[in-house]
């Protein structure tokens, strides 16, 4: 459910959005008033807060829709335009727009003003000069290119698009989607509404004023994904997926007078790096934040820092969750957790070699210090320094335990 959710919000609620002020009758009458300014300041605030958060993709994929925007809109217009040049601008937009969005959202961020960024500037930049070329050398051929029928489908006169066109929005929709179930990041559920945006308005409307309104909504999705994976970036822990120090912090402050506040250490977690490495400590840290992400009693993990974590329980005593906790080392310490070979593929193998020997396995134990508010601690940050207290204590006494 929290996947949907994030790949619905904000892009597809923001293409809904876009549905219905198009096909309201109040709205559409104003678009034309919109689309005045609204096209150049979604581009400038896509450009500045690109360049601010280092964020290349934003900011080129924002020059690659106000380019076909233009192009689409100056091709329709142009009183010297003939006929086969508006198809070839048209068929040019639907093969190589959704396909440069694609490589943008799969690329990484290398900077705008870099080696790299200059190279994808400058790639991007040919590809109107190269269709412009052909169009003055052999319009004929690239128009034949452009609208090359693969396969007879008496479905594909009904659409406005031509197959290569077809091809390009289906290849750009999946690897878009693949990329988003992999990661599950704002970024790539942005560019898939981008994509959906853009083909509907090309299937849907003419050049004018409601595609530029659609082209303009599309880079507005654009910048809500970069703020979104900018929030994700600065309160989500990006190794265990838990929220991180800076969202404890803010959600404590939203705390009410009912709450427990809890510290877990991983057990001699140090000893365990130096002797097994930091990639397979990594793993350990996945696996007990996956463990804590599953609290039961409605708790809350947080990454603390290093190998410790927070969890809150909101409207519950201390005793109350110090049951759900001691489920939750119960569960860490019989666990266990099997170290990978040095000749184990990162990769499941479709025929997978019989086992000469089990993988080793290692115990990981985790001390949990509770305290809950109370007479002596009335605020959250001094009900967290009382669960530090504890969690020092369970080290204390013998470590796997639970402390209050």
């Amino acid at each position: 459910m929290k996947r949907l959710f994030s790949f619905v919000v904000p892009g597809g609620i923001l293409f809904a959005a876009a549905l219905v002020m198009v096909h309201m009758g109040e709205i559409s009458a104003s678009l034309p008033a919109i689309i005045r300014i609204y096209p150049y300041i979604v581009f400038a605030a896509a450009v500045l807060l690109g360049w601010r958060f280092n964020r290349s993709s934003l900011v080129f994929a924002a020059m690659c829709l106000a380019v076909a925007d233009r192009s689409l809109l100056s091709a329709s217009t142009s009183v010297t335009s003939a006929g086969m040049i508006n198809d070839i601008v048209f068929n040019s937009v639907c093969v190589l727009l959704p396909v440069n969005l694609a490589v943008l959202c799969l690329m990484k961020e290398r900077g705008i003003f870099t080696i790299h960024g200059i190279v994808r500037m400058v790639l991007l930049a040919l590809q109107p000069c190269i269709i412009a070329v052909f169009i003055t050398i052999n319009p004929e051929r690239l128009l034949h290119y452009l609208t090359y029928s693969f396969v007879d489908w008496n479905v594909f006169p009904r659409i406005p698009l031509s197959q290569p066109g077809v091809a390009a929005f289906c290849l750009a929709t999946l690897i878009v989607a693949a990329k988003f179930f992999r990661n599950r990041g704002a970024k790539e559920s942005g560019f898939f509404w981008v994509i959906v945006t853009i083909l509907v308005s090309l299937t849907t409307v003419t050049p004018g004023v409601l595609s530029v309104f659609y082209f303009s909504t599309a880079g507005l999705i654009l910048i809500i994904s970069v703020i979104e994976a900018s929030y994700a970036m600065a309160f989500r822990d990006e190794l265990t997926g838990l929220p991180a120090r800076r969202a404890l912090k803010e959600d404590m402050l939203k705390l009410g007078s009912r709450y427990a506040l809890a510290m877990l250490d991983i057990d001699h977690f140090k000893k365990f790096n130096d002797r097994h490495g930091h990639d397979v400590g990594d793993q350990v840290l996945r696996m007990v934040a996956s463990k804590l992400s599953n609290v039961s009693g409605g708790g809350r993990a947080y990454r603390y820092g290093g190998e410790e974590f927070a969890l809150i329980f909101s409207g519950k005593y201390a005793d109350d969750a110090a049951d759900h906790l001691e489920e939750l080392r119960k569960d860490v310490a019989s666990s266990g957790f099997a170290l990978r070979g040095s000749m184990r593929p990162m990769r499941k193998p479709k025929k997978p070699r019989k086992k000469r020997k089990q993988p080793k396995r290692v115990s990981v134990t985790v001390s949990i210090g509770l305290a809950g508010r109370d007479g002596n601690n009335t605020k959250p940050f001094d009900v967290l320094k009382a669960a530090d207290k504890a969690l020092y204590r369970a080290k204390k006494a013998g470590r796997n335990r639970l402390a209050a």
